[in-house]
């Protein structure tokens, strides 16, 4: 699984940002520490594909850690992202470490996040288990089996004990199969069931709708369709959505 260390002194600012990185929806693991010693520790000890340091750590050097990374045969080559809120320490930032970008505090999310999106996507543009890449088979009511891109689904709805998919290229109705058995089956913590007979891809909510004290409406982005989100998921799904428009 990608790993980021995270080394960053502030707490709350420390914690704005993991939040941050967890709304990527991605499977990685993220390393906190508040110095440099614990970062060039951890380090050593497990592997690190990107790393997140503070310029100004406390009773440390942001820099000096990253010089000291670049010492390890393993990360000479690896990702540093510097966070600062002085632009000053920027050029010897670049040349002493040769890091391959800032993000300057107060932390901007969309900058984080398509920074983010771009290194995971580079160093594993390969590997199967990214959500882009990732693909299902299911047979379908007439026999056919039909090869479905995970990240194309929208929502799964349950009716009549039928399950239909609802995709970008379509709908495709099931061979029946219970809610829970496809979820297993997708494995992607992108898509969650948000009511006893639809599960939803978090990346595609365009709003939520409140129809009553007990049940939600869920808008995608451009698909007509909606889907429901019970009493039951309801906390769990708002916070994901909020998590995912900070």
């Amino acid at each position: 699984m990608y790993s980021i260390l995270l080394a960053e002194d502030n707490v709350l600012q420390r914690q704005n940002l993991k939040t941050m990185l967890e709304c990527l929806h991605i499977p990685i693991n993220i390393y906190e520490t508040s110095n440099a010693m614990e970062a060039y520790t951890l380090a050593k000890r497990v592997h690190i594909d990107s790393f997140l340091i503070d310029i100004e750590l406390d009773k440390s050097s942001g820099l000096d850690l990253g010089t000291k990374l670049r010492s390890i045969e393993e990360y000479e080559f690896t990702w540093i992202i510097f966070l600062t809120t002085h632009s000053e320490f920027l050029t010897e930032a670049f040349t002493k470490v040769h890091c391959y970008d800032f993000i300057l505090k107060p932390y901007n999310k969309d900058k984080v996040l398509n920074m983010i999106k771009r290194i995971i996507n580079h160093d594993t543009k390969d590997d199967d288990f990214m959500v882009e890449k990732k693909t299902i088979t299911f047979e379908m009511k007439n026999g056919i089996y039909i090869k479905i891109y995970v990240h194309e689904i929208i929502f799964i709805e349950i009716s009549m004990r039928k399950c239909v998919i609802h995709t970008f290229n379509g709908k495709f109705e099931l061979k029946g199969m219970p809610l829970k058995k496809v979820l297993e089956i997708i494995d992607d913590n992108t898509i969650v069931q948000s009511h006893k007979s639809f599960a939803i891809n978090l990346n595609y909510i365009e709003k939520v709708i409140k129809i009553d004290s007990r049940l939600f409406e869920v808008i995608f982005e451009n698909y007509d369709y909606r889907a429901l989100v019970g009493n039951k998921f309801k906390e769990s799904i708002l916070e994901k959505f909020q998590c995912s428009n900070l």
